[in-house]
């Protein structure tokens, strides 16, 4: 092996490890593309105001970037933050109205079951609540503290809930005191309760149009990365091809035997497949032409770079069709519709051998 072909080889082997390794980086984008529409796929994408599609003003609006729905998201979540802690705020003072009720005294600390010899009060009382614990979680500063205002209505309920549980003789005194305060406090609390569902409407619009400006956005770089992958493919497809080009042309001349057996693997193809070889063929050789029924193909004088050409292509569509060179019968092709043409071609590189008493295979 002299200097230039092994030059070539060491060429051609860092060309192909370049291919292997773009190949393996867009195989792993084309997953995560994949991976996301499929994520995606049954997800259908409304309007604030319950509509079956996004308009296609807003739509060009959010497809602007992907940087925008995440700067906007945390000024969203400070407003409505703010806004729940004026709720919360207005909440305070229907408690403190209770608070300050004569007969709220046995509801501010915790039950003092030991001091009072309440042996079964925790078998009764699952989870007990007092108004100083609610007081104590409203003020926590530690991320621990009610997120919104019906946790806090909640706690409350519960506290006379537990009372009227526990002593659940309807003529015991805490048991009236705990269902005067409870329907003085759900009075109050139906006043303060439509501008609490209206809160909740607002925070749920905006957390349903953040997430599908965040959908818009990601769909947006999916879209771009897919545009992507499909240049990038498109590059590597004309490397390969050219690769493949530079492999034919240093391939030895094609021996008299390698010609018969390729000739006889012609007559295996598909009937699109073998228009293709002849595609190929006249490629490479303009002055061949096989447009009408009866075609001339002498196989002898075809360069050699078409010859190995249509043997990597013979050989990459008879794997596809399932078959191999030498696994056929000729007689199962005759037996077919698109059989014609190629016994015609076949009668006709007979005369060509006969006349030229040289081996030509037939196609």
């Amino acid at each position: 092996m002299d200097d230039s072909t092994v030059d070539d080889l060491e060429g051609f082997r860092n060309s192909l490890n370049q291919v292997l390794t773009t190949v393996d980086k867009l195989e792993k984008q084309v997953i995560e593309v994949e991976q996301f529409y499929r994520s995606t796929g049954n997800v259908q994408v409304n309007n604030s105001k319950g509509g079956s599609a996004v308009k296609e003003k807003g739509r060009e609006k959010n497809l602007i970037g992907t940087k925008k729905p995440l700067q906007d998201a945390p000024c969203t979540e400070t407003a409505a933050a703010k806004r729940m802690q004026e709720l919360i705020r207005q909440f305070s003072t229907i408690l403190r109205q209770i608070t300050r009720h004569k007969w709220a005294c046995p509801f501010m600390d915790p039950v003092d079951v030991k001091g009072l010899g309440l042996d079964d009060y925790y078998e009764v009382i699952d989870k007990p609540m007092d108004f100083n614990t609610i007081k104590s979680k409203m003020d926590a500063k530690d991320g621990t503290g009610y997120k919104n205002v019906r946790e806090i209505y909640a706690d409350v309920r519960l506290i006379f809930k537990n009372a009227m549980k526990y002593n659940d003789d309807e003529k015991h005194d805490v048991h009236v005191m705990a269902k005067t305060l409870l329907e003085k406090f759900e009075e109050k609390w139906l006043q303060l309760l439509p501008k609490v569902v209206d809160e909740e409407k607002r925070q749920l619009e905006e957390e349903s149009q953040a997430q599908l400006d965040t959908l818009l956005a990601q769909a947006t770089t999916y879209e771009n990365m897919a545009r992507d992958l499909s240049s990038e493919l498109s590059e590597v497809d004309i490397h390969l091809k050219n690769l493949k080009e530079m492999v034919i042309q240093k391939f030895r001349k094609m021996s008299t035997v390698e010609k018969k057996i390729l000739g006889a693997a012609l007559t295996k193809l598909s009937p699109e497949n073998l228009t293709k070889a002849l595609e190929i063929v006249a490629e490479n050789n303009p002055s061949f032409k096989f447009a009408s029924e009866e075609v001339d193909l002498d196989i002898d004088a075809q360069s050699d770079y078409t010859l190995w050409k249509l043997r990597v292509f013979v050989k990459d569509a008879l794997e596809v069709q399932g078959t191999s060179a030498g696994d056929r019968n000729d007689n199962t092709d005759d037996k077919t519709n698109n059989s014609k043409r190629r016994r015609q071609l076949c009668d006709s590189i007979a005369k060509t051998n006969a006349k030229r008493t040289r081996k030509l295979s037939t196609l």
